[in-house]
């Protein structure tokens, strides 16, 4: 969330980027309310004030008639507290509602547009390959090599539902393991989080209330110790990213500490609510998948968290050139961003049977509008207490990058070879073929 003391100096600028993110929040009455509870606020502390100092005043009343009209004075206050307190706790809450509905201001040079539409390609590498032979998708490719079955997948799970067997399951785990090494080496902390969250995480990364439809919810969320059931809602992570992110809630870092760099390895859960129709074949999308997040939380200092954007860019870069997958990185526009975004990069990789790119991950810089909901903290060198920048990135996520891997690296003969980077991962085998 954004600072209240931002919001109420500059409403002109929040409500432009409300506009520019196509976010339904209401400025004027989120204003309102919380001038309402200030002064709510403000009532209650004068009371307070005026009950002290009658109590003050009861030991030194001259007779039982003077000090009777004092207790009669307090009992008066005391019945104006009860309105006012519940008064306040409506204005809270209301407040603090209205407050998780604001966006983040997007950065300067992000693209102005309304939908997809509007991102641009920032840059490219790699040529997209010609092969002179009729190419296969991946589904067929998949199953004329025993590797992916959709039908059993949709049988057992549901729409969407996927089976990875044979060696598709040592290529998943191959790509992963490329990943985790390659962030070991450049000091990431190493992460399998929970993927069952409680609901603070979601609100905290932003997922709620704006994405609620996109996350599942467990309907049976068990037992305590006493036996008495779990009245808190628990879900299913969509990513690492709520997990990574809600380790530090609540706590007051040190500024030497910072950076911290995180790397979480997770199963992944998304309802896909508004994509009936899209990309229903094959395994573009899914409702479950694993995924390599990555988290750095750094100081509030935009140029430290922007060259982090940078970096975290190119790590999802470095693995596609491993991988000698061509891409794009595209800079996404102020409406196809999200809430919390400042600024985004969303990467594409060539995916030949759709004779075009499709999103393999994606970068963001938050700056401090996750750690305030978080209520995450460190302490400066002056002891000053400030919100720190947070960004997340997707390293690499599976199996929708099985897709450009078995439909790039496939053979005229109908096998599929294995990239480079890979072979020593799954016992120096060079292709799979058919069996």
């Amino acid at each position: 969330m954004l600072d209240i003391k931002f919001i109420r100096n500059n409403p002109g600028i929040v409500k432009n980027a409300c506009q520019k993110k196509n976010v339904k929040c209401d400025i004027d009455r989120l204003l309102e309310v919380d001038e309402k509870r200030i002064k709510v606020k403000q009532e209650l502390e004068a009371i307070a004030a005026e009950k002290n100092k009658a109590s003050k005043a009861i030991p030194q009343a001259k007779d039982s008639v003077e000090r009777d009209g004092i207790i009669n004075a307090m009992k008066a206050l005391d019945e104006n507290v009860g309105n006012l307190d519940k008064k306040s706790k409506e204005l809270e809450t209301e407040f603090e509602q209205l407050m998780l509905t604001v966006p983040n201001i997007p950065s300067d040079d992000s693209p102005v547009g309304s939908d997809e539409s509007g991102n641009v390609v920032a840059r490219t590498w790699g040529e997209p390959k010609k092969f002179d032979f009729p190419i296969k998708d991946h589904i067929q490719i998949g199953k004329d090599l025993d590797l992916i079955d959709t039908e059993a997948g949709v049988k057992t799970s549901g729409f969407r539902g996927y089976y990875l067997k044979n060696e598709a399951v040592f290529l998943h785990f191959a790509i992963f393991w490329h990943a985790l090494n390659l962030l070991r080496e450049k000091g990431f902390t190493m992460f399998v989080p929970p993927t069952i969250l409680r609901e603070f995480a979601l609100v905290g990364s932003g997922h709620f209330p704006a994405g609620k439809d996109e996350v599942y919810q467990i309907a049976n969320p068990g037992k305590i110790e006493s036996g008495e059931a779990v009245k808190e809602g628990l879900y299913l992570g969509g990513t690492a990213e709520p997990a990574l992110l809600a380790y530090h809630a609540g706590q007051i870092l040190n500024e030497k500490d910072l950076p911290i760099k995180m790397c979480g390895i997770s199963q992944c859960y998304r309802s896909e609510i508004g994509s009936y129709g899209k990309d229903a074949k094959g395994l573009y999308r899914v409702h479950e998948f694993m995924k390599v997040e990555q988290v750095v939380i750094c100081k509030n200092n935009i140029e430290e968290s922007s060259k982090w954007l940078e970096a975290m860019r190119e790590i999802s870069q470095e693995i596609l050139k491993d991988l000698e997958l061509p891409h794009r990185v595209l800079s996404i526009c102020t409406g196809d961003m999200g809430m919390g975004k400042y600024k985004m990069y969303d990467i594409e990789t060539w995916m030949p049977s759709r004779n075009a790119y499709g999103e393999t991950h994606s970068d963001s810089n938050l700056t401090d509008w996750q750690s305030r909901r978080l209520s995450t903290r460190y302490r400066d060198k002056e002891g000053n207490i400030k919100y720190p920048h947070m960004l997340n990135n997707t390293v690499v996520a599976s199996p929708r990058i099985l897709i450009a891997v078995l439909e790039n690296y496939q053979q005229a003969d109908g096998s599929v070879a294995i990239p480079k980077c890979l072979q020593s991962y799954m016992g120096g085998m060079t292709k799979i073929e058919k069996k």
